[in-house]
């Protein structure tokens, strides 16, 4: 498929302009000094739903709905933000939003998910197979099945790294967290519609290592688990698109642990006073574990969500 051009681009985010804002970017001076570089921080936090993938969810229904009219419903498989977004953006046109997710997922995003109009079906040790189990239902309840990773859903994406290299074009580098690619895909999409030279570096966790393993051996590998509490990186299998675009586009993709998420969203607090998930602080938690190769670099990091439990915070903060 042809990458998207930057008129894609700019269409897509009008669609997204007209259901929310564009959210903000900030050169923390605190970040800065703790790390030796400009910290330029893209608040994702601070959308409708708390994370970057309402974007994607509006421009995905945007098209579904102008291509397929006869479609009432849908049905996607996710840790929560994915289906905060299309439940949010089903609602505003109408559509039934049937969501899975893996038993015992965030109490908190299950409740949100609901409250923008969701109906939810727990099922599975964990996201790859909670996936499966939407495949099924798709077929048995005559449903749509959204897929984790669609051209549609990256150029909604897309239009928060715009945003970002509009303000602040002469980045260096960005980190990027990887679950199922849409976001760095985004990234990539981004800069070189605009033609720029910023390296994008992908971020994972050292216990759902399977981007990087992926995109290190040249094809695609699986892990048997994806135990991290950043449930929005745990996926145990690439999504092949995804790879195809990431491993072309992007300079490398770093592992960061669970402890070096939890420190970030420390940082994160005790420097901006935002609130961020595991999955939203690990591309912090890459450019602190990288801060020596980025001394006097403007650097950005995407802070792709905010929407973390409340106990979970407690643990961290604590």
């Amino acid at each position: 498929m042809p990458r998207p051009t930057l008129e894609d681009l700019e269409n897509a985010a009008r669609h997204v302009y007209r259901v929310m804002p564009a959210t903000p970017q900030y050169a923390w001076p605190l970040l800065g000094a703790r790390l030796g570089c400009t910290v330029w921080v893209k608040h994702e936090n601070h959308t409708p739903t708390g994370a970057f993938k309402i974007r994607g969810g509006i421009t995905f229904l945007h098209w579904l709905k102008s291509t397929r009219p006869e479609i009432q419903g849908i049905v996607t498989a996710t840790r929560g933000n994915h289906g905060q977004s299309l439940a949010m953006a089903a609602s505003a046109l109408g559509m039934q939003a049937l969501i899975v997710v893996p038993i015992g997922n965030s109490v908190e995003k299950n409740a949100a998910m609901r409250g923008f109009g969701g109906e939810l079906v727990e099922f599975g040790r964990d996201f790859d197979e909670a996936r499966e189990e939407a495949a099924r239902l798709a077929a048995a309840r005559g449903l749509y099945l959204v897929p984790p990773y669609h051209p549609e859903l990256v150029k909604g994406v897309a239009s928060y790294a715009l945003e970002l290299f509009n303000a602040a074009p002469d980045l260096h580098t960005v980190y990027v967290p990887i679950g199922c690619g849409s976001g760095i895909c985004g990234v990539i999409a981004a800069r070189d519609a605009l033609r720029l030279n910023t390296r994008v570096v992908g971020v994972v966790s050292t216990q759902a290592p399977a981007a990087k393993l992926s995109f290190e051996a040249g094809a695609l590998r699986e892990t048997a688990t994806a135990n991290t509490f950043a449930d929005g990186l745990a996926v145990r299998k690439p999504v092949p698109e995804a790879f195809d675009i990431y491993t072309a586009g992007a300079q490398r993709i770093v592992a960061v642990s669970d402890e070096q998420i939890a420190e970030a969203m420390r940082v994160y607090y005790t420097d901006t006073h935002n609130l961020t998930e595991g999955a939203g602080a690990a591309a912090l938690a890459a450019l602190m574990q990288e801060s020596h190769a980025m001394q006097g670099n403007r650097v950005g990091v995407i802070l792709s969500g905010g929407n973390v439990d409340q106990h979970v915070y407690a643990q961290v903060i604590g």
